[in-house]
């Protein structure tokens, strides 16, 4: 009925968001004198405040049409090179043939990094800020989740198990010269896939892997997404949150996390926070502070984009990371086989940790350093940026001046 209830609150919303879409129309028009006055532009600022609470979001594009390496614009084109039920692999392809040659008379190769982005809720384009610092250094490939909304039952379901899986099979595709980036709830699965093919000996172990502001060890620093997963029985997540996908969307009757609940969640840990910012969007828009609010519907654009999970997927995750611990306490299995981060010797290990992360714990990610028993210490680095929050791990300023560089060098002397 969650669900349900949802569509339902949109649908009684529909004449009201129709009317303040026009409103706001009227009131911003140039062609309005009234638009030029105070009480037009707070009529127009409160219908579009309105506008952006209850509309909905869909898929952001990804917008990266170029780069600039070496100071010359690069044209950038997205291919699909790797198609699942559940998720695409992309390929951020970059035309380097207008670039200058090095003094050996070419441009060395970029190493190739897969970048696999959460399946917790927002779309892999969150990591947009990620894939263009990245695309000057490397030959980036990314995990496109989709959305379990639009995904037919006859697909089948989806578990951690198929996670791991799905990270495997996308490891070997990229070959062994390619490295793994994991950036937040996947760490886990990553770590695990990795695992997996070191005690196989697989020829394909990717060259180095980085896990970044990830939970690998909940139990350490303990932050409130954590507390709250443990205080709350299975029965309540199935319960409470798990609803299944109402017609006349494809996937009708997959059983699902919505993303809007998720989206929910995220927002009452820090209401206050976006309540500010939505006034402050009001107050630059009557002030005609126009880069300002550009910034906040940049930012709300992507934030408020949300997708559904498979319930089995997020269930699981629940169980195994937040309230069994079972990959640090040396007993999670994958389809029956004990995954042993110890047997990992040849693929180098990079954490990265913001100290102001209140997602996921400071040491949660770099306790992975520890269970990778038997990899030599040059192959290993634990990284803190001490300023930043999570989101700040792999965006923004400091992600571009101090951590990527600091991966980009970890990847390349591994």
């Amino acid at each position: 009925m969650l669900y349900h209830a949802y569509e339902l609150t949109h649908a009684a919303l529909a004449p009201f968001k129709a009317i303040s879409e026009l409103g706001q129309q009227i009131n911003s028009s140039p062609l309005n004198p009234f638009s030029y006055t105070p009480m037009g532009r707070s009529v127009a600022a409160t219908c579009e405040v309105m506008n952006r609470m209850t509309r909905r979001y869909g898929r952001p594009q990804w917008e990266i049409d170029s780069i600039d390496i070496d100071g010359m614009e690069v044209p950038v084109s997205i291919d699909t090179v790797y198609c699942t039920r559940f998720c695409n692999l992309l390929h951020f392809k970059r035309d380097l043939t207008k670039l200058k040659k090095n003094r050996k008379g070419e441009r060395k190769p970029d190493p190739k990094v897969l970048v696999v982005a959460p399946l917790s809720g927002h779309f892999a384009t969150l990591l947009r800020g990620t894939v263009q610092a990245l695309l000057q250094d490397h030959e980036v490939y990314v995990t496109d989740w989709r959305d379990a909304r639009n995904i037919p039952l006859s697909f089948g379901s989806f578990d951690m198990d198929d996670h791991i899986d799905l990270m495997i099979n996308f490891i070997r595709f990229l070959g062994p010269d390619a490295s793994v980036m994991a950036v937040c709830q996947p760490v886990v699965s990553v770590l695990a896939a990795v695992s997996i093919m070191a005690a196989e000996n697989d020829p394909m172990q990717p060259r180095a892997m980085i896990l970044m502001g990830g939970p690998i060890d909940t139990r350490i620093s303990p932050t409130k997404v954590n507390e709250h997963a443990e205080s709350k029985d299975m029965s309540w997540f199935e319960n409470s949150v798990i609803s299944h996908v109402p017609f006349p969307l494809p996937g009708v009757m997959r059983k699902v996390y919505p993303g809007f609940v998720q989206l929910s969640g995220f927002m009452a840990m820090n209401i206050d926070r976006h309540v500010d910012a939505h006034v402050d969007l009001y107050n630059h828009l009557v002030d005609g502070d126009g880069d300002s609010a550009e910034q906040h519907r940049t930012f709300y654009d992507e934030y408020l984009s949300v997708m559904d999970l498979p319930a089995e997927f997020f269930l699981e995750t629940i169980e195994t990371v937040f309230k069994e611990h079972t990959l640090p306490r040396g007993v999670m299995t994958h389809r029956g086989t004990l995954v042993d981060p110890s047997k990992i010797k040849k693929t180098a290990l990079m954490t990265v940790e913001g100290g102001k992360d209140d997602i996921c714990g400071l040491g949660q990610t770099s306790a992975a350093l520890g269970l990778c028993k038997n990899l030599p210490a040059k192959k290993k680095l634990d990284y803190v940026q001490k300023e930043v929050g999570h989101y700040g791990v792999f965006n923004g300023r400091r992600w571009r001046t101090e951590i990527k560089p600091r991966i980009t060098e970890f990847i390349r002397s591994s």
